[in-house]
Parts: C-alpha cells; sequence; structure tokens
C-alpha cells in the first residue's frame, strides 16, 4: 500500500478513471475500433443500411413438378422434372444454371480429387478399399427440352450445368423447361455423403435417406448474380424459393417421409392408420404412433413387387428431400402455434427403438417451440426427423438423425444426448437456412453457426444439465489458443475452411453467446436476433445484413467484435498485469504517524537478523556510551506534538468543505493494469473480493481498449481492503489463459488423466441389468 498526500488526489478526481498513453498503440486500437464500412458492401434500394430489405428488394423464384421412381432392387432413382423460372430480378437473363450435386461422386469429381492423404506403416482394409473407388455416381441426364418438346442446348460443368435459353428471358418473365434423368444411389455407410443409402445385412433391406436428387436452379441475386461455385462437398446449397409438387413410387411395403404435406394417405395407408394420423393430429402432448413395430417387421420380412405412388406438395421451400424404407416405423404429434399447426413426426427403423420412440418426435417437437420463441413461429406444416446410421443432415421439413440401440435395446448416455442434439442441431436448420435462406456455399456460419447458438438455447431448456459441446466459451478456448496457421477467420469460404466443426459452428455460435451473456445483455440481444430472423424470414439475408441489424435494433456499436471475432483469427487473452494499492494521507498526526510507525516496523518484523537482535539482545555502542547519545538518541519521529495538532488545525480551517470529506472518507485507491495480449478487444471484467468477505463486479466496457488496444489502466475505490482480484471470474470472454487473471497470482489445475486398457465395453444399463 502507497499513502497518497492530499494534492496528489484531489487532481486525481480530474482525470478520467481510464488512464492512457499517446503511443504507436493508438494507431492499432484505432484499426480495432474502426467502422466496417469498407468490408461492408454499400446500402442501396436493395439492402438498406440498417441491415432490413430494401424498398426495391427482390428475389427469383423457381417451381418443380418432379415424378421420381425408386428402383429398390438396383439402387437406382429416376426422375423427370418440370420447372417454371420466374425472373424477378431487372435483370434479362440469357441462361440458367443449375446444380448438379450428386456429380460429386463420380471418381473423378474434383470432391474426391482434391482429397488429400498419407500413407503409414500400418492401414486397414476400409482405408485400402477406399482408395479403389469405382462407384459410377453423377447424373445421366436423359434430355433437356422446353414446354414444346424442343431440346435445349446444355453444359455440364462438373457439379453445375447451364442450360442457354432459345431468347433470353427479360425482367418480370417467366420460363418452363424439363429434365429427365437417373443415377445410382450410393452406399452412404460405404462411400459416404449427405445422402444415400443404408443396408441391414439381417434382413436384406433398404433404408434410403434420398436428398439433392434432382437438378436443382442456383440462385441468383443481387449480391452475386449466380451462386455457380463448384460443391466441393463442405459448402452447402444455395437455392430460392418455390412451390413443388412431388411424387415418389416405391415398392408397395415401403413407408415415406418428404418435404410438404402428403395429399394422398387415403391411397397409401391402411384403415387403421389413417386413423392414427387422425389421431395424432389432435394430440400435442405425446407421439402417436401410425406404423407400429410389429407392422414394420412384417413389412421386413416382405419384399413388394407392386409398386406404390405417395404424393406431396409444398409451398415457399427451397428444396424437397424425402426418405423410403420398409423397416420404417412412423409417428407423430401436433404443435399449435398461434396461426397454425405443425406435425412433428419420425419415421425410425427397430434398430432405433425403444430409443427414438420416447424422444425423437418429443426432441422435434420441443425445437419447433424453443426456435420459434427466438425467431418466429414456425411457418411450415410438418418436420420429420429420420434415423439413419451416422448421419446428421438438414433440409426444408425433414432432416436424418443418427442415434441406434444395442442389439438388446439398452444405450449408452452419450448415444442419447448425442441423438437428442443432433435432432435439435438438424430440425433447427428449418428455420437457419431453411426460412432464414442465407448463402451456404459461401458462408457456412451464417447457417451452422447460428443454428448452433439457438442450438445451445434450445438444448438449455430441454435439459438444464444437458452436456452441450458448443456455446460456452471456456468450450472454444482450445481453439482459438491453437496455432494460427491452422485457423481462418469465421469470414472465409465455406470450401476453404480449416477446422470446419470449431471454425463454422463453435466459434459463432460461442461469439453470439457472449454477445447475449456479456455485451450487450440477453434483452437487447434477443430483441435483434428476432428482428433479424423476421426481416430475412424467406429471403436471402448476407452477413451485413445480420451484422447491422443487430446494431439497428440494440443502438449497441458492434462492429468492433465483428471486426476481432469475424474477420481476425485473434484470440481473448486478457492479464491482470499489476495492481496497486493507495490510501489517502489524511495529515491528521494522530491517524498517519501510528500507521508510518507500524509500517516501519512490519517492513523489518519478519527478516531475520532483525529476529536474532531482538532474541539475543545484544547492547550496541550507543547503548554502552551515554556521550555517543544526542537528542535524536531518544527522539521518536511518530509521537504526536501539541505543534504537530496546531498545524493539522490550521490545515483544516483552509480545506473546503467538500475536500474535508473526502478526507474522512479513508477509502482505498486500487489502479489495476490490464494487458491484452492476444489482441482481440473484449470487455474487462473484475471482481474484488475484500477481506471482510464481500465482493464488488465491474463489468467495463470493450471500448477501454479504444486508445490503447495493448495495455490501460483503471482506478477502483472502495471502502474496503482487498484481499483478491479475479479477472473473468465467469468464464464469459473466451479468455485462453487464465493463469494471469488474478492478483495474488492463483496457480490454476490441469487435469492429468491415467490411460489404461478398456476392460468393458457394456453401457450403464446393461451393467444395471445385471444387478
Amino acid at each position: 500500500m502507497k499513502k497518497l498526500q492530499f494534492s496528489t488526489i484531489f487532481a486525481l478526481f480530474l482525470l478520467p478513471l481510464t488512464v492512457f498513453a499517446q503511443s504507436n498503440n493508438y494507431k492499432t486500437a484505432e484499426e480495432k475500433f474502426r467502422q466496417l464500412d469498407q468490408e461492408f458492401p454499400t446500402p442501396n434500394s436493395y439492402r438498406a443500411a440498417s441491415g432490413a430489405p430494401g424498398h426495391q428488394y427482390w428475389q427469383q423464384r423457381a417451381d418443380y413438378n418432379i415424378a421420381v421412381t425408386l428402383d429398390d432392387d438396383k439402387q437406382r432413382l429416376y426422375g423427370e422434372e418440370t420447372v417454371i423460372y420466374f425472373n424477378n430480378s431487372p435483370d434479362v437473363l440469357s441462361y440458367f444454371w443449375l446444380q448438379l450435386d450428386q456429380n460429386a461422386s463420380e471418381s473423378k469429381s474434383d470432391a474426391l480429387m482434391t482429397r488429400t492423404g498419407s500413407i503409414s506403416d500400418k492401414t486397414t482394409f476400409q482405408q485400402l478399399k477406399g482408395l479403389y473407388r469405382d462407384f459410377d455416381g453423377g447424373y445421366k441426364i436423359d434430355f433437356v427440352k422446353d414446354n414444346g418438346g424442343k431440346d435445349l442446348a446444355f453444359t455440364i460443368n462438373k457439379t453445375m450445368m447451364r442450360i442457354d435459353l432459345p431468347e433470353p428471358l427479360a425482367a418480370g418473365k417467366s420460363y418452363s423447361f424439363k429434365i429427365k434423368w437417373w443415377y445410382n444411389i450410393n452406399d452412404r455407410i460405404k462411400l459416404g455423403g449427405r445422402s444415400g443409402y443404408e443396408y441391414f445385412e439381417e434382413d436384406k433391406n433398404y433404408l434410403y435417406t434420398m436428398a439433392q436428387f434432382f437438378p436443382r436452379l442456383c440462385k441468383y441475386s443481387d449480391v452475386q448474380g449466380w451462386q455457380n461455385k463448384q460443391f466441393l462437398g463442405a459448402g452447402e446449397f444455395t437455392l430460392d424459393f418455390g412451390n413443388f409438387d412431388l411424387t415418389i413410387t416405391v415398392p408397395a411395403d415401403h413407408v415415406v417421409g418428404a418435404t410438404g404435406v402428403q395429399t394422398n394417405l387415403s391411397e397409401v395407408l391402411t384403415p387403421e392408420q389413417q386413423k392414427r394420423w387422425e389421431l395424432a393430429k389432435n394430440t400435442t402432448d405425446k407421439p402417436i404412433v401410425i406404423v407400429t413395430q410389429t407392422e414394420a417387421e412384417a413389412a421386413e420380412k416382405g419384399h413388394a413387387t407392386t409398386t406404390k405412388t405417395w404424393k406431396w406438395h409444398a409451398d415457399n421451400v427451397r428444396d424437397v428431400a424425402f426418405s423410403s424404407s420398409r423397416k420404417f416405423i412412423w409417428d407423430a404429434m401436433a404443435v399449435k402455434f398461434e396461426t397454425n399447426t405443425a406435425m412433428a413426426q419420425s419415421l425410425y427403423p427397430k434398430e432405433g427403438n425403444p430409443l427414438w420412440g420416447q424422444f425423437s418426435t418429443r426432441a422435434v417437437a420441443h425445437t419447433l417451440r424453443t426456435y420459434s420463441k427466438y425467431t418466429f413461429d414456425y411457418p411450415y406444416p410438418s418436420a420429420y426427423s429420420v434415423n439413419g446410421k451416422d448421419i446428421g443432415m438438414e433440409y426444408p421439413m425433414m432432416c436424418f438423425n443418427f442415434g441406434r440401440c444395442e442389439k438388446d435395446g439398452t444405450y449408452s448416455e452419450g448415444m442419447k444426448n448425442g441423438m437428442i442434439g443432433v435432432i435439435i442441431h438438424e430440425v433447427g436448420h428449418n428455420f437457419f437456412p431453411m426460412i432464414i435462406n442465407s448463402d451456404e456455399r459461401q458462408w457456412t456460419w451464417m447457417d451452422e453457426g447460428l443454428n448452433t447458438f439457438v442450438q445451445y438455447l434450445t438444448e438449455r431448456e430441454w435439459d438444464s444439465k444437458f452436456p452441450t459441446r458448443r456455446g460456452p466459451p471456456q468450450f472454444i478456448t482450445d481453439y482459438m489458443r491453437s496455432d494460427k496457421a491452422s485457423q481462418v477467420p469465421i469470414m472465409s469460404n465455406s470450401e476453404s475452411l480449416l477446422q470446419f466443426g470449431n471454425n463454422g459452428y463453435g466459434k459463432p455460435a460461442t461469439g453470439l453467446n457472449i454477445l447475449r451473456e456479456t455485451i450487450m445483455g440477453r434483452e437487447l440481444f434477443d430483441k435483434s436476433f428476432k428482428e433479424y430472423a423476421v426481416r430475412w424470414k424467406f429471403k436471402n439475408p448476407t452477413p451485413s445484413d445480420f451484422f447491422r441489424t443487430m446494431e439497428d435494433a440494440s443502438a449497441v456499436d458492434l462492429d468492433w467484435f465483428w471486426r476481432g471475432w469475424f474477420y481476425t483469427v485473434e484470440p481473448c487473452d486478457i492479464a491482470l498485469d499489476g495492481v496497486k494499492w493507495y490510501r489517502l494521507d489524511t495529515q491528521n498526526p494522530e491517524i498517519e504517524k501510528p500507521l508510518a510507525e507500524k509500517e516501519k516496523k512490519d517492513q523489518l518484523k519478519n527478516y531475520i537478523r532483525q529476529k536474532r537482535d531482538d532474541a539475543e539482545k545484544v547492547p550496541t555502542a550507543v547503548d554502552k556510551d551515554s556521550l555517543a547519545q544526542d537528542f535524536y538518541a531518544t527522539y521518536n519521529p511518530f509521537n504526536v506534538s501539541s505543534l504537530d495538532k496546531n498545524d493539522y488545525e490550521d490545515f483544516l480551517k483552509k480545506l473546503p468543505e467538500e475536500e474535508k470529506k473526502l478526507l474522512d472518507k479513508g477509502d482505498n485507491y486500487y489502479e489495476l493494469t490490464f494487458k491484452n495480449i492476444g489482441g482481440l478487444p473484449m470487455p474487462v471484467i473484475v471482481e474484488f473480493e475484500y477481506t471482510d468477505g464481500s465482493t464488488d463486479l465491474y463489468r467495463i466496457p470493450a471500448e477501454i481498449w479504444r486508445y490503447n488496444a495493448d495495455k490501460v489502466s483503471k482506478i477502483f475505490v472502495s471502502p474496503k481492503s482487498l484481499k483478491q482480484v479475479t479477472l473473468d471470474p465467469f468464464s464469459e470472454t473466451a479468455d485462453i489463459d487464465m493463469s494471469n487473471n488474478f492478483y495474488p497470482e492463483k496457480p490454476q489445475p490441469s487435469r492429468l488423466q491415467i490411460y489404461k486398457a478398456k476392460q468393458s465395453v457394456e453401457n450403464p444399463m446393461q451393467r444395471d441389468k445385471k444387478k
């Protein structure tokens, strides 16, 4: 502790509480807090500066009539589609671009050719077989014709197809054409992929999860024209909205689920199954089984030689997907909203029970309710969760999710929580990006990151103890402290991401959680996030639309946060670099002299020489010789004299009343210095613990770094004596090094694990059966 003379401390109150030096660091600080005007596109009539759609906003539309036939013997899909394309843009179009995503499965595709790998001395047969990929994947285009049956010129460039129009399509006009195609369906378990089939050896049956199964119009937008970046496997899909009619012809004993509303249930279900469906439509508290496990197991044993056609219709969707198998159990329940009712549904084989029957549809319903609370009421009539092995993939109203039981019906807690988590995540994708239609091919974080953030909120509302993997700041610190050479900014193209899960899912979700809990607060954040969702519902937002809306609806300047968290790979590492403690010199001799005497004694009381001299009591030369003594031999500077008291009285008479009050307060003044080692500006959150056991918490906005991005000091005033200072006490800022966050220093433990070979592969449910 240091003593402050009164003139010094009074001058201190005239200064700003943030102390900074004009140095070379100012330029760095100015850059970190510079507005994002250069990075954001210039506002225009299509996209406003507020982040809202502009008064001349437009988007294209494509309507489809699709008929497909599933060949369960050859694992092929045959299809024909009629497309009506509406040019709502102000531009004249001379050609269309379509996505042919199945072409990524061809043996010489860029997706496969650009995969890297290495050989080790030891390998597996599975790895070797992967080197001999001879699957004949990819679309086989039979024809592309206009509505009059005339062939249209087209060019296939890998995963893209250009159709050249006979005449340019003017603004405000539409054009219709037809495509016929087929392709071999991939074995998803052996060859991978976002869709395909799974084969069950025991009962010789197939389960199909079908997506990207038809040529789809690329998005054409005001931002980049045609989004025709090649599909390399990571960047997902970017499409415009439209209305779909879909007919699916499958073996007669198959059960089918698809995007949209099923329009001919009376033709494909038994009368008893139709009654169950009607009951499910009016049941909101539990799933109703429509196709039972007994019925599914009976279907497994036969292989129908006839077919049935299932018909579906979907309005205002950007894509459709479907799933088909004779193994499916089907259950459903209603989820009511203010203006509509949605059916939460699940399709799963017996291998998923009892896990899926108990949890899947309940998780779907919970997800729709929770996401709606943070965005808007779920507008679609249905949401399916379909069971598949080792999968998690999403499409409008349709998603494919992993989760299987052991053969004895037991399952691990990890499998249960993993299944519930993936269902919440994939069903949540109905909102991001199926309705809030961001460009997945370009920006992974706009669908995966935003969705993972709301998934975290939804998991917490499912079970407060749910073992969520992404969202809390402390879970992203390992990634943020890793080698910067293995990181890229969040604002990087989807196909160029390193550490895909951390970059596209974990870091953006964590950033939004920090915004909500620490920087903006829940009320401002939730209002702004909902505003973004409502503004861009059934529209095509860009990153700047999201960034601008969050600021526009909250009056919080977040450019520094977007720049640091999304445009750089700098981590948060703020250190408590020093603590100085001052008390005011009251100039009252009856107070100050005893304190000074004690301080002097305290300086030597633990010194070993002083301890030994005091113990031995050896007389000194001055003690032995009285002639060696003078006035100062007996003078005690710490005694309070009458002159000292008179001087103090004179001092008080000249002192203004306001300054007398400061003298009487007896406060402590703590100067804390913070060092930004990581480089990322973040709020400074400081907790003071005092000797009486009480605490104070200070939340200092990140703007404290706006003058000096590297080092700042701040003064805190308290009547209490300090015991401990903790920086970021609640682990809110993703600080990658907590060891420098304490005064006095406090060692941080690391976990030491001892590994040994597994003795048992039983899950707890199996062990419990042995009791």
